[in-house]
């Protein structure tokens, strides 16, 4: 079984006390707002960009531009294999994503590469923070490809899967972080045209992947 959500020693499964619990729905209310706050112009945007690739002002979205708005997948193939949420009384903070060990996978979202390194039960680990503040945690890599300080874009590959850490199975531990809170990562990433579950990316993907290559 890969990423036990049981474990009472994981990182990723922090005991919950009432107080954290009100923030959670604190946080996905924060998202909620977060998302909302840019649905106008995401909204205008993707109705004009899904038809015919135009921005408001009718240019294409180029390579660039794609690279730094779009979220994409973290990996090409996986199996989902946990959810966020509480669970015997802990918080799992993120979602798992199996798939063989030492597969690569790439940032969902530009950023800034705040950390990366060995981070406890973590194993090792990447965040890369984005301009809106906004947190994206890698965990459990076999090997990281990123060093702090670097800017990197959305579909470059950052790290490989790896069972570091209090692990089960080779795995891709993604958490997501708004305003310092972690939330729901499907929830958040489906207000981004990106749909973990279904494995549905943004229409973008392929000009984001080509900026990032």
């Amino acid at each position: 079984m890969v990423a036990l959500g049981a474990a009472s020693n994981l990182p990723d499964h922090k005991t919950v006390n009432p107080d954290v619990l009100s923030s959670l729905d604190k946080s996905s209310q924060v998202a909620t707002d977060a998302l909302q706050s840019r649905s106008d112009d995401a909204t205008r945007a993707s109705r004009g960009e899904t038809r015919d690739s135009t921005t408001k002002a009718g240019t294409k979205l180029n390579q660039e531009e794609a690279a730094s708005e779009v979220y994409l997948l973290p990996l090409d193939d996986y199996e989902f294999t946990s959810a966020f949420g509480v669970r015997f009384g802990k918080l799992h903070a993120g979602i798992d994503l199996a798939a063989p060990d030492g597969t690569p996978y790439k940032a969902v979202h530009a950023g800034t590469v705040t950390a990366a390194g060995y981070n406890g039960g973590y194993g090792y680990s990447i965040t890369i923070q984005q301009d809106d503040g906004t947190e994206m945690i890698y965990a459990h890599s076999r090997r990281l490809l990123v060093k702090k300080g670097d800017v990197v874009k959305a579909g470059q590959v950052v790290g490989e899967v790896g069972n570091t850490g209090y692990s089960y199975g080779t795995h891709l531990h993604l958490e997501v972080h708004v305003d310092g809170k972690p939330v729901d990562p499907i929830t958040f990433l489906r207000g981004h045209q990106v749909d973990i579950q279904l494995q549905m990316e943004s229409p973008y993907a392929s000009l984001a992947a080509a900026a990032a290559s």
